[in-house]
């Protein structure tokens, strides 16, 4: 095994923060700079990675140097870790509970990190996306559908079986995966944005002294449970052996808790992985 596709599929809020204020959001989550899409930064990832992998290696008493498998200031780990990319993100609808939405864009994206990871056998037919207009979705059913403040109309025809096949793998749930083509919606990449900007809650919070008056009342931005994440990690040569320890190590324990405000149960994933050749793991 020289690659992985781990998908993340968010059990909880998400805060993988910037540390910055962002107008009036004292806490905003982490963007890409280019897309402004939410991003779980790869660097945050490892740590994140590192710390579930010694929780492991502490609970199960295996003796692993966990330095080498990460990388330290001045050394290269063995195992290489990307940015965690959206792909699907869950948006409050009128016509269900929410809607999975996602663009040609993002699509596309995830069909060339499956062939930079070896994985051939994921490819979707963007053609028919290419023309979405605004307005107009690729989604289950007809007529009209409402997701956050914007009315859609329902393109007929559409076929979203073969898209949510191939993003199955990324879902540990069989029961998520079970509803995922009922619930998924394709619109074009500039509505997405608007969605990716704007849908993502934002949380008062605020910090109470010992006579319950308040001391420090901040915002800060969430990313939305069931959000769909997913990142790419690649062993170096003559590594295949600690990335595989370390993708049996969530076959043991499907989870990982990224971002921040652990305390109050934020950043839990649930974790699937596929191989370059196109197994689940």
């Amino acid at each position: 095994m020289t690659s992985v596709i781990m998908g993340m599929l968010a059990e909880t809020s998400l805060h993988p923060g910037t540390g910055q204020v962002s107008g009036t959001v004292d806490l905003p989550v982490a963007r890409e700079k280019t897309t402004n899409y939410p991003v779980i930064v790869g660097s945050s990832l490892k740590g994140a990675l590192k710390d579930t992998a010694e929780q492991y290696l502490t609970r199960n008493k295996i003796d692993l140097d966990l330095n080498q498998v990460f990388g330290t200031q001045n050394q290269a780990g063995a195992v290489a870790v990307t940015d965690g990319r959206l792909l699907l993100l869950p948006v409050r609808s009128l016509n269900s509970h929410y809607k999975w939405v996602t663009c040609p864009y993002l699509l596309e994206r995830f069909q060339r990190d499956c062939e930079l990871a070896g994985l051939t056998g994921v490819s979707f037919d963007l053609q028919p996306l290419r023309n979405l207009e605004d307005g107009k979705a690729l989604a289950v059913g007809k007529g009209r559908l409402y997701i956050e403040d914007i009315q859609l109309e329902i393109e007929a025809g559409a076929k979203l079986e073969s898209f949510a096949e191939e993003i199955k793998s990324l879902i540990k749930h069989d029961s998520v995966k079970e509803r995922l083509a009922d619930n998924l919606v394709i619109v074009n990449d500039k509505e997405f944005n608007f969605f990716a900007t704007y849908s993502l809650a934002i949380n008062a919070r605020n910090q109470l002294d010992n006579n319950k008056i308040s001391q420090n009342l901040w915002y800060e931005e969430t990313i939305p449970p069931d959000s769909l994440f997913y990142t790419l990690l690649f062993a170096r040569p003559g590594e295949e052996g600690t990335l595989n320890s370390l993708v049996q190590m969530f076959k043991q324990h499907p989870y990982l808790q990224v971002g921040g405000n652990e305390t109050v149960g934020q950043g839990w994933c649930a974790i699937s992985c596929i191989d370059g050749g196109g197994e689940n793991r």
